[in-house]
C-alpha cells in the first residue's frame, strides 16, 4: 500500500511542472488562455479522480482559491451572485439565500460530510458536471446561468450561459478549456416563490446520490404558477423535468394535480442500472419525490 501512495505522488510529481496561485483574474484566465492548465479549487472531486486514473494532471496547476472576486454571495440587488469558489459550507450557513433560495441551502445540507462541505465549492460541483451534482438541481428550478472568464485581446472577456444546456455529457460542459467558471447567477425570485430539494443515497452521508429531485412554484389563488421541477441521477445529466412542469403548471395543488404530475416522470426521467441503483428503483425514487416535494407547499 505505502508503495502505491509513493508512486501516486511520483506520478503526480512528474505530471506537475508548474504550480500558480494568483490573487487576480487576469492573473488566472491568462495562466489558462492556451487551455493546457488543470484547475485546482477545493479538490473534492479532483483528486479523487486523478488518483483513480480517470483524469490526470495538466502540466499546469492553477489553484484559484486566492481569487478574493470568486468567492462570497452577494443577494443585495435584482440579480443573485455566487462565487465559483464559494464553499457548500458558506451556502448551508447563508441567511440570504435560506430567504431566497431555499432548495439550494436545503441541497447544502445533505451534501456528503462537514469537512468535505468545508472545501468543496459550487464552481467545481458545477464544473465536475455529474448528473447527480447535488447543487445543480436546485439552480437549474432558480434558472440559473454560468459565468465563464477567458483571456481575449489583451483583457479578460466573459459570457453567460443558461444552466439549462450547459451539460452536455456526464463530465462533459459547454465550457472550454482555455474558460474558468466565475460565478453561477440568478435573478431574485419574486415574492411568495417556494423551493424544496429532496435526494437519497445509500447512506445519510458521503455517498453520491441515487436520484434528487427540486421543485420551485408559488401558489397564486390555489394554483401552481412559474413551476420548474428538476431532476439529478436519472439521465445522463441533471435536466428540467418539463412534462411534469407541464402537468403541473396553472393547477390547483390537489390530489389529481400530484398524480397527474408523479406519471409524468416517465416521461422526463431516463435512468438506468448501475452499481448504485437499479433503474426501477430510481424510477420509483422519483416518483416519490415529486409527491413529497408537492405536499411539501403551502396551498394557502
Amino acid at each position: 500500500m505505502m508503495t502505491t501512495v509513493l508512486e501516486d505522488a511520483q506520478r503526480t510529481m512528474n505530471e506537475i511542472s508548474t504550480y500558480l496561485a494568483p490573487r487576480r483574474l487576469e492573473e488566472a484566465v491568462q495562466a489558462m488562455a492556451d487551455g493546457a492548465a488543470t484547475v485546482l479549487c477545493g479538490g473534492t472531486d479532483l483528486a479523487p479522480q486523478t488518483e483513480s486514473g480517470a483524469r490526470r494532471y495538466a502540466a499546469r496547476l492553477l489553484n484559484i482559491r486566492r481569487i478574493e472576486t470568486l468567492s462570497g454571495i452577494d443577494a443585495k440587488g435584482d440579480e443573485i451572485r455566487i462565487g465559483a469558489t464559494t464553499t457548500l459550507s458558506e451556502i448551508r450557513r447563508s441567511a440570504a439565500l435560506a430567504e431566497v433560495a431555499p432548495a439550494l441551502v436545503q441541497a447544502a445540507e445533505h451534501f456528503a460530510s462537514e469537512q468535505i462541505r468545508n472545501a468543496a465549492s459550487v464552481g467545481g460541483n458545477l464544473c465536475n458536471a455529474s448528473p447527480a451534482g447535488d447543487t445543480i438541481p436546485p439552480l437549474l428550478v432558480l434558472d440559473a446561468a454560468v459565468e465563464l472568464a477567458c483571456w481575449q485581446g489583451g483583457a479578460v472577456q466573459t459570457r453567460r450561459v443558461p444552466l439549462d444546456g450547459f451539460f452536455l455529457a456526464p463530465g462533459k460542459t459547454l465550457k472550454q478549456p482555455h474558460e474558468l467558471l466565475t460565478a453561477v447567477v440568478f435573478k431574485r425570485p419574486v415574492r411568495g416563490f417556494v423551493g424544496r430539494f429532496r435526494k437519497a443515497g445509500p447512506r445519510p452521508a458521503l455517498e453520491i446520490s441515487t436520484v434528487s429531485v427540486a421543485l420551485g412554484a408559488r401558489v397564486d389563488a390555489g394554483r401552481l404558477v412559474d413551476v420548474r421541477v428538476a431532476m439529478g441521477s436519472v439521465a445522463p445529466t441533471p435536466l428540467r423535468a418539463r412534462h411534469v412542469e407541464a402537468a403541473l403548471e396553472g393547477k390547483p395543488l390537489d390530489a389529481t394535480t400530484v398524480a397527474a404530475a408523479v406519471a409524468a416522470t416517465a416521461q422526463d426521467a431516463r435512468p438506468i442500472d448501475d452499481v448504485r441503483a437499479s433503474a426501477w428503483y430510481r424510477g420509483h425514487l422519483v416518483r416519490v419525490f415529486v409527491e413529497e416535494v408537492l405536499h411539501g407547499i403551502d396551498r394557502n
